[in-house]
C-alpha cells in the first residue's frame, strides 16, 4: 500500500532508532543496524526483504535526499503484529517509484520495496520527508 498515512498495528511495543550521516557507507551501517535490531527483537521471518527494503530507503536518502553535510534517520518499530521501518532526511521533494527498463543501471529501488513490503509509504514532513515500510510479523511472539 502507498500513501500519506501509516495505519496502527497496535500498541508499540519497542522502538529503537539511530542517525547516520549522508555517505555511501552508512547505507550498509543502516542494513546492519536494523539486521542488529532485528535480531535483539527475536525477529526471524522475512529477515532479508526487511533488511534488503532498509537499505533501499537508506540508498535513496544517501543519494537523493539528505542535503549535504546533513544526517538521515532510521526508525524501528515493533509493534504486536507489524514491524514498522523509517528512514527519515530533511531533503526537498518526494521520491518516485520509477518503471526502469530492462537495461537501465538503476531505478528499480523502490518498485522493488513496494513489492517486498507488505506496505510502503511516504509522509511529507514540514522538513523533508520520511519513507516507511511495513511488514506483518508473527503476533504470538513477544517484542523486546
Amino acid at each position: 500500500m502507498t500513501g500519506t498515512q501509516r495505519e496502527g498495528g497496535g500498541g508499540v511495543s519497542d522502538v529503537r532508532q539511530q542517525r547516520f550521516p549522508r555517505a555511501r557507507v552508512s547505507v550498509c551501517a543502516a542494513r546492519q543496524f536494523v539486521g542488529d535490531t532485528l535480531a535483539g527483537w527475536g525477529v526471524r521471518e522475512r529477515w532479508d526483504e526487511m533488511r534488503l527494503c532498509a537499505s533501499e530507503l537508506a540508498a535513496n536518502a544517501v543519494l537523493h535526499g539528505a542535503p549535504p553535510g546533513r544526517d538521515f534517520n532510521v526508525r524501528l518499530v515493533r509493534e504486536r503484529a507489524r514491524l514498522l521501518i523509517e528512514v527519515r532526511d530533511s531533503g526537498p521533494g518526494l521520491p518516485v517509484i520509477q518503471c526502469a527498463s530492462p537495461d537501465a543501471p538503476a531505478g528499480r529501488g523502490l518498485w522493488l520495496v513496494r513489492e517486498v513490503a507488505d506496505e510502503f509509504g511516504v509522509l511529507d514532513e514540514p522538513v523533508g520527508k520520511t519513507a516507511w515500510v511495513a511488514f506483518a510479523v508473527w503476533p504470538g511472539r513477544p517484542a523486546g
